[in-house]
């Protein structure tokens, strides 16, 4: 089956790509139709994120495990693409070079047969040009806990006094 994908940069300005690319191949295959699509050289590193219908991040699913000594990261090259974006799960982040923090949202737009005579991955449509410099990220959280809600008594906190 053949995947339509829209690829959305994090930009106030609409600046994103359409692409079609074979379900059977790897994020490593279309980690390079997206750099090739939006002009990168494609020698930085990347990830993609999988991630809730609110695009909250979820795991990573990285180009290369930077660990020294290995780590569970999953790999692009080891991950196919039918196996992380679904119609129930239609979404993914992207982030290329993680010194300028290029942001992308994926979405699986529709799932359509594979045409004879057709090479993919394959560009269907392009929308907008690539700022020299990426967008500033305003990077702020919802807190899960409120810092300014204190304990009034800590006597009431059972500490031994001669715990350490």
């Amino acid at each position: 089956m053949i995947y339509k994908i829209r690829i959305i940069l994090d930009a106030k300005e609409d600046i994103f790509r359409d692409l079609e690319i074979n379900a059977e191949n790897t994020l490593e295959d279309f980690h390079n139709a997206i750099t090739q699509s939006f002009g990168f050289l494609g020698s930085e590193m990347a990830s993609f994120y999988t991630c809730d219908d609110n695009w909250a991040q979820d795991e990573e699913i990285a180009l290369f495990d930077m660990a020294e000594n290995g780590s569970d990261v999953r790999l692009m090259n080891e991950t196919f693409l039918e196996d992380i974006l679904t119609e129930k799960t239609p979404k993914l982040i992207y982030v290329y070079d993680f010194l300028n923090m290029w942001t992308f949202f994926v979405e699986l737009a529709d799932i359509v047969k594979k045409e004879d005579g057709r090479s993919y991955p394959n560009l269907l449509f392009s929308f907008g040009e690539l700022p020299e410099n990426p967008p500033e990220k305003n990077f702020k959280s919802d807190p899960k806990f409120d810092f300014e809600d204190t304990f009034e008594n800590y006597d009431d906190l059972d500490f031994d006094e001669n715990w350490n």
